[in-house]
């Protein structure tokens, strides 16, 4: 199965979550979307990663992001898992996992966003299956693939980074606008190489040339 890249089609699927079955792109509907993988139920380091993604629910909400995750795991062990999670999530602030959890014990899913692991021999489960690593798609709605992310296993994910690009992509999508390195939010942007002078004074009157092929504005965004 080849790879996928940035401006496939995400691939259509079905499959059996905590909050009920799916049809992935129908359950993406006109929203944007991340799905993010997990090696396995009860394991330390995800535990954290849904607390914090549940902890954040409002953040995804008002930029039109759905999320659901998927571990190699049955609905039953998920279940009792997402109640660990809100358990330990407490600690740190109010935690509870509304947004769905796909069961993939089989790993159809996994094979089909090549999400297995495939550095560690080792690390599989008792039935042989390797496991997933953490893997991150951003997808649009018109479900394409924006971003990729791999991490190790033993690596926990930075949220933070993930919704800045969902920013980025959507302010890009929207204005005729590139974001430069470590960009945030309200910071200046780079006018695209696209856009002529004579339109950027109209679309950006305060922007600057730096070089002739980087220009930056200012953007008011909500």
């Amino acid at each position: 199965m080849p790879a996928l890249r940035l401006g496939n089609i995400a691939p259509d699927f079905e499959a059996d979550t905590t909050t009920g079955p799916i049809k992935f792109h129908e359950w993406i509907g006109d929203s944007w979307a991340i799905l993010f993988s997990h090696p396995g139920d009860f394991t330390p380091v995800c535990t954290t990663e849904l607390g914090e993604v549940a902890r954040r629910a409002e953040d995804f909400k008002k930029r039109n992001v759905k999320v659901i995750g998927i571990s190699a795991n049955g609905l039953e062990e998920h279940h009792k898992w997402v109640q660990d999670i809100n358990s330990f999530g407490a600690k740190v602030g109010p935690t509870d996992v509304q947004y769905p959890i796909i069961a993939d014990p089989d790993r159809k899913v996994s094979v089909l966003y090549d999400m297995l692991d495939e550095q560690d021999a080792t690390n599989r489960d008792n039935k042989g299956l390797p496991f997933t690593i953490r893997t991150v798609f951003i997808i649009d709605p018109k479900k394409t693939i924006r971003l990729t992310l791999a991490y190790p296993a033993s690596t926990g994910r930075n949220f933070d980074e993930i919704i800045r690009v969902i920013d980025s992509l959507q302010i890009g999508d929207k204005h005729r606008v590139t974001t430069p390195v470590n960009w945030k939010k309200g910071d200046d942007v780079i006018v695209h190489p696209t856009v002529t002078n004579d339109e950027a004074k109209t679309l950006f009157p305060e922007f600057t040339q730096h070089l002739p092929y980087l220009r930056t504005t200012p953007l008011k965004v909500e």
